[in-house]
């Protein structure tokens, strides 16, 4: 069952759908106004786990889709990869570098498997800055700086 793929996704959305729920019950359900906000979350996890028990047993009788077949390989499976490790690294290094700094090598690690260094390095940057001017200055959202600011 493990090596079918409908069946694990259908174990995800479940798993998902539990935790909405479980955080919906400690909303109101009902408020003095009407509806409250734990009302619409209940229900839709709610129907979310019904329709991924339907899925899982879906997937269990008739579509049944392996691993092996919808996992990508080769430069494909490369993208993936590279990613996920540019979005850790961002992670990583963004509270101690800062926004620009983080965001244009972590640009640069995703675009240099298709770009030369040079148009990688300028596109990254133009990106990164543009982003922390918009955020930081036009909407006011904190970002992380360095110790130069940016």
């Amino acid at each position: 069952m493990l090596k079918n793929a409908g069946f694990v996704i259908g174990i995800v959305i479940l798993l998902f759908a539990s935790l909405i729920l479980w955080q919906s019950l400690s909303l109101d359900y009902y408020s003095e106004l009407g509806p409250g906000p734990g009302l619409l979350p209940l229900w839709l996890s709610a129907v979310l786990m019904v329709l991924s028990l339907l899925f899982m047993m879906k997937s269990l009788k008739k579509s049944i889709i392996l691993f092996p077949e919808i996992l990508p390989r080769g430069r494909g499976l490369g993208n993936i990869l590279t990613i996920i490790a540019a979005v850790l690294f961002f992670i990583i290094a963004a509270p101690f570098a800062g926004f620009t700094i983080a965001g244009i090598l972590t640009l640069s690690i995703i675009l240099i498997r298709d770009y030369k260094w040079v148009m990688a390095l300028g596109v990254s940057a133009t990106v990164t800055v543009s982003l922390f001017y918009v955020f930081k200055f036009l909407l006011n959202v904190p970002l992380p700086v360095n110790a130069l600011g940016f």
